[in-house]
Formats: C-alpha cells, structure tokens, sequence
C-alpha cells in the first residue's frame, strides 16, 4: 500500500511547557555551531601529531572544513526522511551521532580516523538542522515564528563566542581537548526525549484547493533564496577565512586582534538578531535582505579602503547587522513560502545552500585575493552585495507600490 505524503500540524495538546521545548530547539541551535571553528585552536596540535603523514599541511586544515561538504551532502536527504517518516526519530538519531562522532576526536589514532569522524559528524549536523529548522516552521507562526527565529540567532552568536573562546582555552591544554565540547550533546538529548513531541501528521488529501502546493512562482522565489544563500555564505565567510590574514598584511599581526574584530561584528550580531522581529514586521522579508546585504557590502566595501585597524572595526560593527539578521531572514522566508507537507525538504536544501556557500567562500575568495590582493577581492565582494541589496530593496518597493495599487483601485 503506497503511503500518501502527510501535512504537519502541531497538536493542539500541549504535552509539555512551551518554554521547555522552546529552549530545547534553542540548545539545538548552539551545538551546530561547534561543527567546525571550535577546535579551529587544535589544527597546530594536529598537524604536529601527525606530522608524517603525506600532505598534513592540507589534510588537517581538511578536519576544520570537511563537516561542511557533508552537511550539505546529507541535509536535502534528511528533509526527504523527516517529511515522510516524522521529525523526532531522524533528530534523536543525529544527535546521537553527533555526540559519539564530534568525541570521537579524543581517540582517533590516525588522522584518517579523525577525518571520517568529522565526516560523520557533518551527516549529524545536517540532520539536526534540517529537523530544527522543519520544528521551527510547525510550532511557530507569524510574528511569534520571526521572534524565535531572531533569538535563536542570537543564542548561536552567544554560543559560537562561548565554544570559540572555550575551545582555545582547552586546545592550550591539549590539542584533543576541544572535542570535549561535543559531550554536551549528550546533556541535550534527555531533553530532546522529553520535551520535543512530533508534530501530528495529517493526510495531504484533508488539505483543499490549492494550499499543500508549491506552484511554479513558489519553486522560482525558493530557487532564488536558495541562490542567495550560497551567495550569501560565500561572501560572508571571506570575514573568519580571510579577515585574520587580510589585517597582517595592513600590519596588524596580532592574532588577538583579529579576534576582538570578529567579536565586534559578533556582539552587533546578536543585538540586531534580538530586535530582528521589529525589522521584518517594519520591513518586510525583502527589506531585511536589502538591510542586510548592504550592511555586509558597505562593510566589505570599508574594508577596501582601510589602512588601519580602526577603519576594519568600524567594518565590522556594520557588518554585524548583517550577521544578525540576515540568517533568520532566510529561514523566515523559507518557512513561509514552504506548504506544510514540504517543510522537511525545503528546509534540507536551505541547510544545503548554506554549508555549500560556506565550502566553497575560500575556493572562490582565494584565486582573486591571488591575483588582485585582498583589498580588490573585499571591494569586488561589497560590490555584490550592494547590488543584491538594491535588487532587494527595488523588489520592496514595487511590491509596496503595487500592493498600494491594488488598495487604491479596490
């Protein structure tokens, strides 16, 4: 017997605290971010462990990266499992996995051990993201969907400066110690167990007309968003693979500064992700996008044209209205462009899009930073991203006009 795709809806029985599950969904959010930078401190301990391994320079700066390619590998397929078999069995699985996998670190006696490792861990982590990203779109609505959307970008910025700053502590001490971190998980899933319940599938004949379907307009605009997440990942990525680099060849060589420059444009971050809901209730989901691809050209676009460390902060600061913001804008505008039955899919490929665009920042940024400098290839960047802003904001601004149109003709 063929089985018929199912809607989700949530039930209408509350089994457990809103604020429990909620908070569960926001724990989920921060263990993403330890796929790759919190043991960025150990890539010098690695390559020294294994320094006769042939092409240990590139294949331990591939234990930082490798979680990325496999996270957009795996997360369309698990949107494929999780609209057809549920949420909850898919997220307790990979937070299984990623716990045993990130720990796995701490044992591995080879290097290739450690790559699979983090190869697995990357198959984790698009597991979990596609599921919280599908929870998100079932539980929440509405004004109440963007300010969930807005804090849990916050706590990803909170919990990125706490696992970075805790992982460089730790890799002082050894450099398997980071792996550590990923221990957490098992703390968070007693809560996944309890706190999070399925979503009650409903059988998609029950949906009438036309409102379980995509449509071809649906499928361009989600094309499109999925366009200018890769875009997005791309150039946004040029600030933690390039910036450290991009300040020593102006002369400022401390490591430690690079640091606090990324914590400016961080702590930014986290303040514009918490008043997020206000942007895009003012703004609508275009405005936001042109809001905040123009906070990241201009900043880019600053970063040209600096000689001095000041000018890179002030960069920095811009940039932060960006990060903070623009990450929810597009979860927000996946979820409601994605019917119900499909939410597990489009989410996959939104999670996809983004960790291609992150894989593939240094592949495209390092042969024009080759070429032309890093001052040429940041102004080449801001200048992309500016244009996309004004591609958004005139995108506003004729669905403004002609929603006025329409009210003025009624």
């Amino acid at each position: 017997m063929l089985n018929r795709p199912a809607t989700l809806q949530t039930s209408p029985v509350r089994l457990v605290p809103e604020s429990y599950r909620n908070a569960t969904l926001l724990s989920l959010s921060t263990l993403t971010i330890m796929s790759g930078a919190t043991i960025s401190a150990s890539l010098p301990g690695i390559e020294t462990r294994f320094a006769d391994v042939p092409n240990v320079a590139l294949l331990s700066r591939l234990v930082l990266t490798l979680p990325a390619i496999f996270i957009a590998a795996f997360s369309p397929i698990a949107g494929l499992v999780i609209d057809r078999f549920g949420r909850k069995p898919l997220l307790v699985a990979a937070l299984s996995l990623f716990a045993i996998a990130g720990c796995s670190g701490l044992f591995a006696q080879t290097l290739t051990g450690l790559l699979i490792g983090r190869a697995v861990l990357g198959l984790a982590v698009g597991g979990i993201m596609t599921v919280s990203t599908a929870l998100v779109g079932d539980f929440f609505t509405g004004p109440a969907r963007d300010r969930y959307m807005g804090l849990q970008q916050a706590f990803v910025g909170v919990g990125g400066t706490i696992f970075l700053t805790g992982g460089g502590f730790l890799a002082e001490m050894h450099w398997r110690a980071p792996f550590l971190i990923y221990a957490l998980a098992f703390l968070v899933l007693p809560a996944v167990l309890l706190f999070i319940s399925e979503p009650v599938r409903v059988a998609t004949a029950t949906v009438k007309g036309q409102a379980g379907r995509l449509g071809a307009r649906g499928i361009i605009l989600l094309a499109m968003l999925f366009a200018a997440a890769v875009f997005n990942m791309i150039i946004f990525y040029m600030i933690p693979t390039q910036l450290p680099f991009f300040l020593k060849d102006i002369g400022v060589a401390a490591p430690s500064l690079a640091g606090v420059a990324i914590g400016v444009g961080q702590a930014i971050g986290v303040v514009s992700a918490l008043v997020f809901a206000r942007f895009r209730r003012v703004l609508g989901i275009m405005g936001v996008f042109a809001l905040a691809f123009g906070s990241i050209g201009s900043a880019f676009l600053m970063f040209s044209i600096s000689e001095h460390y000041a000018g890179v902060l002030v960069g920095m600061a811009i940039s932060g209205i960006g990060m903070g913001t623009i990450m929810p804008n597009f979860a927000a505008a996946a979820m409601m462009l994605a019917p119900p039955q499909s939410r597990g899919r489009i989410s996959g490929l939104l999670v996809s899009s983004i960790f291609l665009g992150q894989f593939l920042s240094p592949l495209v940024s390092q042969p024009v930073i080759a070429a032309s400098g890093y001052a040429a290839a940041y102004g080449l960047a801001g200048l992309a991203a500016v244009t996309v802003a004004f591609g958004a904001l005139a995108a506003r601004l004729t669905a403004g006009t002609m929603t006025t149109a329409r009210e003025g003709g009624g």
